[in-house]
């Protein structure tokens, strides 16, 4: 599933690399997985704190985004106050193993 501000090529995608980074691209998505990656469950302010930076805004159209892709799982509880938790989903969890190569070339590439 794609998001309507990110529509796909009349002609689809080149390649996985292209449909992969349509789901990840944005500054701040590959930190929101990391984040629940950490830590299975998150509500909305944990994430916010642990993403110094990010807007509301933007944290929540990401979110959005995510969960429209199918790598983030939102569940509203009906209680007072509200409560609201963001997990991933299988994909999340593949998607995130996806990247571990490149979390790592990273740390290498950072302490030369």
């Amino acid at each position: 599933m794609t998001t309507l501000n990110r529509p796909a090529a009349p002609e689809g995608h080149i390649c996985g690399i292209d449909t992969a980074m349509e789901v990840i691209g944005g500054r701040w998505k590959v930190l929101i997985l990391w984040a629940l990656h950490e830590q299975p469950c998150r509500r909305f302010g944990e994430l916010r704190r642990l993403l110094p930076g990010v807007s509301e805004k933007v944290l929540a159209s990401h979110l959005r985004e995510m969960e429209a892709d199918g790598v983030v799982r939102r569940v509203s509880y009906d209680e007072v106050p509200p409560r609201v938790e963001y997990s991933l989903t299988e994909d999340g969890t593949r998607l995130n193993d996806a990247l571990e190569p490149l979390a790592a070339w990273g740390r290498e590439r950072s302490t030369r």
